[in-house]
């Protein structure tokens, strides 16, 4: 692929969101960069947060999963359903009422000082190691595909990654947000049906031949039902229902995003039409990777370990100069669609949970709020530079796994305040939330010799999460006075 090419066209997109940033940080202020002045619309919301939600691994995983999975993914999907319905009808009408910026201001208001900062540190550490990943990937394709032409090194490839985040989302901040990510998503979703079209042209079938060829394969297995097996739909269904509430309702990046729509009634339809599009999303990613084993197949490829690797082997060797510049354009789009916001949300979580932002004047805002916003760009990259320096895809991996146990903290918090009415002694939430992830890696990483090969797969985040409902049942003052 000529490098000279690919360098235009995602010179020409950055360009694009950097006009984008200009239009809309026109007048920007702070209520603007963390709240958009409630004024954005819901559908333009709803379609961003696909993007946000399909984030870069997502985009190179489902695919090359379903070798390994098959559609097993989908019995998640279908309980992400539900887990959206919930977040519409409990939460979402919650962090209303409470006019929130901060989703874990609420934390403080029911119990105290320390389950509010202790709810916010547990999200920031998951962004902070979540956003770097994805940006980790983004930038090693991009090394792999352009820099490395150049003899351009990784760490000044990483610096120019998140030297653009920084340039369009300084200003405008969620307000320019919804607009990229609107706009990366088309991007990102267009990649995928261009994607198809072209395997389906190489293996000379129409769309239909390909549904029945799809239909007919191994690969369309979706539903499993084995208790021991990760890929049990009981479990993966309630997880499913769990993840969408945590990585969603749970969770100030995607949050924010739904909290600059005008009326609750407007987050609300966001929240319904942005499932459904979800959905159609996600059948679109797994059909593409049953027609990329497909292809592969009538094609002799050789099949990489590390299936991740698989939709960008087929991508860039295999479809053509256009096809693989479709691949960067929407790798790049699905990766930024979740790490730009990323950045936001750490700058707002910090500046409102940890620097008490809404007590200070404008004049005193806008300086403390690029100082934090440069902070948490410098801070993702050198996570990132760390991530290259392990340079073990198995380690990175399991990093990126401890990532999910940091939301069965916030889930049992959330839990507990609207299930209970029990208060706490608000110093030992920390130690609770921090013993409870680490109980639940010990018995996760042991679970088939425990438990006669039971294993957990995404069902540790609601042990995780029960473990720290547990905990804070110990520590309410209720419970305590009645055994003493």
């Amino acid at each position: 692929m000529n490098p000279t090419l690919v360098i235009s066209i995602i010179g020409g997109y950055f360009l694009l969101l950097i006009l984008i940033s200009r239009f809309t940080s026109k007048g920007a202020d702070s209520a603007t960069f963390f709240t958009a002045n409630k004024q954005s619309p819901w559908y333009l919301v709803a379609f961003g947060m696909i993007g946000a939600s399909l984030s870069g691994v997502t985009f190179i995983s489902v695919p090359g999963e379903v070798g390994n999975s098959f559609f097993s993914y989908f019995q998640v999907v279908l309980g992400y359903i539900v887990g959206y319905l919930i977040i519409a009808t409990v939460l979402m009408p919650l962090y209303y009422r409470l006019n929130l910026v901060s989703i874990y201001t609420y934390l403080e208001q029911r119990f105290g000082f320390w389950s509010y900062k202790t709810g916010s540190f547990f999200f920031m550490l998951s962004r902070t190691i979540g956003a770097s990943f994805r940006l980790f990937l983004v930038a090693s394709v991009l090394q792999i595909a352009l820099f490395d032409s150049y003899g351009v090194p990784f760490w000044v490839s990483v610096l120019v990654t998140i030297a653009l985040i920084w340039v369009y989302t300084f200003r405008g901040g969620i307000k320019t947000i919804v607009w990229t990510d609107t706009l990366q998503t088309f991007f990102m979703l267009s990649a995928v049906v261009i994607t198809i079209y072209i395997i389906t042209k190489e293996m000379g079938i129409g769309l239909g031949d390909a549904i029945t060829q799809i239909s007919d394969s191994e690969y369309s297995k979706t539903f499993f039902f084995d208790w021991n097996d990760k890929k049990d739909f009981f479990k993966q269904f309630i997880s499913g229902v769990f993840i969408a509430i945590v990585m969603t309702g749970l969770d100030q990046d995607m949050m924010q995003k739904n909290l600059t729509c005008r009326t609750l009634k407007d987050a609300q339809k966001n929240i319904f039409w942005f499932t459904i599009a979800l959905v159609i999303a996600n059948i679109l990613f797994l059909g593409m990777g049953a027609l990329l084993y497909l292809y592969a197949g009538q094609n002799g490829i050789e099949i990489p370990t590390r299936t991740d690797n698989f939709y960008p082997l087929i991508a860039l060797n295999h479809l053509g100069t256009f096809g693989g510049i479709v691949f960067l354009l929407g790798i790049v789009a699905a990766a930024y669609s979740s790490a730009d916001s990323a950045l936001t949300s750490l700058t707002t979580a910090f500046c409102v949970d940890f620097l008490n932002f809404e007590k200070k004047e404008e004049s005193v805002k806008k300086p403390i709020r690029l100082k934090v916003h440069l902070g948490f760009s410098v801070l993702l990259f050198i996570v990132i530079i760390i991530f290259n320096a392990i340079n073990d895809s198995s380690v990175i991996s399991a990093i990126f796994k401890v990532a999910g146990y940091t939301y069965g903290p916030l889930l049992g918090l959330f839990s507990f305040g609207l299930m209970t009415k029990l208060k706490v002694k608000d110093n030992l939430v920390l130690p609770v939330c921090l013993l409870s992830p680490a109980i639940s890696y010990l018995v996760d990483m042991n679970s088939s010799a425990w438990f006669n090969g039971f294993q957990f797969g995404f069902f540790i985040l609601i042990f995780n999460a029960g473990l720290t409902f547990l905990g804070m049942l110990l520590i309410s003052k209720s419970s305590t006075q009645q055994i003493v």
